[in-house]
């Protein structure tokens, strides 16, 4: 009865029609993601086990609490890399980007950028889980005419985006991607995120899937996830930019 069980639960490669995560935090001891390499390398091994084949890490780049230079951020990676083969991981690490949050210290970035970007193309950013700056419209505006495509990761976490209005609209008629958090599909951010997640999904707007695994805790939620009926059927549905990258 327990070798039956467990068995029913094991993680299934329901992921496989992805791809690619573009949206995760595994490079270790940078940011509120992996704490150490060890840890970096089982969520690998988890993100294999769920399916995808390829994984780009987008570190925090967050002004003050989250200082990364790219150099540095490259060199992590790339011991990253050596580590994975090392131990015999077969996803490919596909590539260092960031997750870039607009802030205080974005501006000044924006002056002499170096964005580490998701297939060389996209800079993803992030908004405050609390409140949107002011001028951030001007900022994503900045950063196109300076000819990178630009990613929101997660928007329906930031409960001031209002679905019901204009506001995701205008982002998208500015030419901004949208990238959902897979695990806010399976309500792992609440209840109130899983809704808006759906909803956004199923009005066309969502363009990329992420899985954001930051550690452990996240990688158990996506092996539980992979039995998840509806998640299944949203990705039979619809389709999504992740293998694109």
């Amino acid at each position: 009865m327990f070798k039956l069980f467990k068995k029913n639960n094991e993680p299934r490669p329901l992921f496989a029609t992805l791809g690619t995560d573009m949206h995760c935090h595994l490079i270790p001891m940078v940011d509120d993601g992996s704490k150490c390499m060890e840890e970096s390398l089982d969520c690998l091994r988890t993100l294999q086990a769920v399916g995808y084949k390829k994984v780009i890490v987008t570190p925090h780049f967050q002004h003050p609490r989250f200082p990364n230079t790219e150099d540095d951020i490259v060199r992590r990676y790339e011991q990253l890399c050596k580590e994975a083969a090392a131990a015999g991981i077969e996803i490919k690490l596909g590539g260092i980007a960031g997750e870039y949050r607009i802030d205080s210290g974005f501006k000044a970035r924006l002056e002499s950028p170096r964005f580490l970007k998701i297939a060389d193309k996209y800079v993803l950013v992030e908004f405050s889980l609390h409140q949107q700056m002011m001028g951030c419209d001007e900022m994503i505006f900045d950063m196109q005419m300076k000819g990178y495509e630009v990613i929101l990761a997660h928007p329906e976490r930031y409960p001031y985006l209002n679905i019901d209005g204009t506001r995701i609209e205008q982002l998208l008629n500015q030419g901004v991607y949208l990238q959902v958090n897979i695990l806010s599909l399976g309500g792992f951010y609440g209840d109130e995120a899983k809704r808006r997640a759906f909803t956004m999904i199923e009005r066309g707007w969502v363009s990329f899937l992420g899985t954001d695994t930051h550690n452990a805790l996240y990688c158990q939620a996506l092996r539980d996830i992979t039995h998840n009926r509806k998640i299944e059927k949203v990705l039979e549905k619809y389709e999504f930019l992740n293998n694109t990258l």
